[in-house]
């Protein structure tokens, strides 16, 4: 391998690490909110899943949809290093700030706007990406409905058993529901880097395009991720866990179990969704059993322009990066 396509890897895999340092509010958040784990374990929890996944969930749907957005006859690995770069860069950036914004949408920014400033917007494979940007509004619309549904069986499968019987009970199936909901954040999340790293290996014919994914390639990825996770993104989990709605334990788990059925269901149809707008709206979905007061909208709003500024923002960092990049490595 070259020293330019090694160091392609290492940045997609360290992105994979700050996806899960920056994302592991997204698995903790309303597990800690409801005091079921404390913030240490419930890292290690998440963590643990979010690695687990690599064995629960082999399929590759998802890097074969994201490595697919730019054409690969167009494709180069200073365009890849420039796309990762600036997704890591507006990952970093949004961490620092405590907005949880997706960092999926940031690599398929960065990755989509270093491509454009290369050959323009005839190199990119519309096919692939429409469907990502078709679920920036369907994720939290699927993950809001499905958790309001599981609350209002849940609510009246429980009405005639005491409160703390029903606190007790949920306490025990929210460790069930977050780490079936790790495994789905892990098993999304980390295969976009896997994506791009399959580019990679294609473009320098390390692998057959119509090949498939070495081993080593989901193994480094699903343990930057977890490892990402275990370290924790803490300016995020007060946003995800607390400001959005008041969770008790039934409530957590209502909304973990809804993020995870929408993850498994969308990494089953190779669609990259934001894992961030899963469980956004999944707690939004189980909020609202307590009637639209119940949920502050306000903070709900000031996310959801983060996340329409996420897409542009870290394209224009991808282009940027792919521009500085050229003048020393070439196109």
């Amino acid at each position: 391998m070259s020293e330019f396509l090694i160091a392609v890897i290492a940045l997609a895999i360290l992105f994979d690490f700050i996806n899960g340092f920056h994302d592991s509010a997204n698995s903790i958040a309303t597990v800690v909110s409801t005091r079921v784990l404390t913030p240490f374990q419930a890292v290690v929890w998440a963590a643990f899943f979010n690695f687990v996944a690599f064995k629960l969930m082999p399929a590759h749907k998802v890097a074969a949809t994201v490595g697919g957005i730019g054409k690969t006859e167009i494709v180069t690995l200073t365009v890849l290093a420039g796309g990762i770069s600036g997704a890591i860069i507006w990952n970093l950036f949004t961490w620092w700030k405590g907005i949880p914004t997706s960092s999926s949408h940031a690599l398929l920014g960065g990755f989509a706007g270093a491509t454009i400033a290369k050959a323009g917007f005839g190199a990119i494979n519309m096919d692939k990406i429409s469907s990502t940007l078709l679920f920036i509004p369907l994720a939290p619309i699927i993950g809001m409905a499905v958790a309001f549904t599981i609350s209002v069986i849940v609510i009246n499968l429980c009405k005639n058993f005491s409160y703390s019987k029903v606190d007790k009970h949920f306490r025990s199936l929210q460790l069930v529901s977050s780490a079936l909901y790790s495994v789905g954040h892990g098993s999304n999340d980390a295969q976009k880097s896997m994506g791009l790293i399959w580019v990679a290996l294609i473009i320098t014919g390390h692998v057959d395009k119509n090949g498939t994914l070495p081993s080593w390639v989901a193994l480094s990825c699903f343990s930057a991720m977890g490892l990402g996770t275990l370290l924790g993104g803490w300016r995020i989990v007060k946003t995800m866990g607390q400001k959005i709605t008041k969770l008790k334990p039934f409530e957590g788990f209502c909304a973990e179990t809804a993020g995870a059925v929408t993850l498994f269901g969308t990494a089953a149809l190779g669609i990259p969704v934001s894992t961030t707008h899963t469980i956004t709206g999944s707690i939004m979905g189980a909020g609202m059993t307590k009637g639209l007061n119940a949920v502050k909208w306000g903070v709900a709003g000031n996310i959801i322009i983060a996340w329409i500024v996420t897409i542009p923002a870290s394209a224009l960092m991808g282009a940027a990066f792919y521009f500085v990049l050229k003048q020393f490595v070439g196109a």
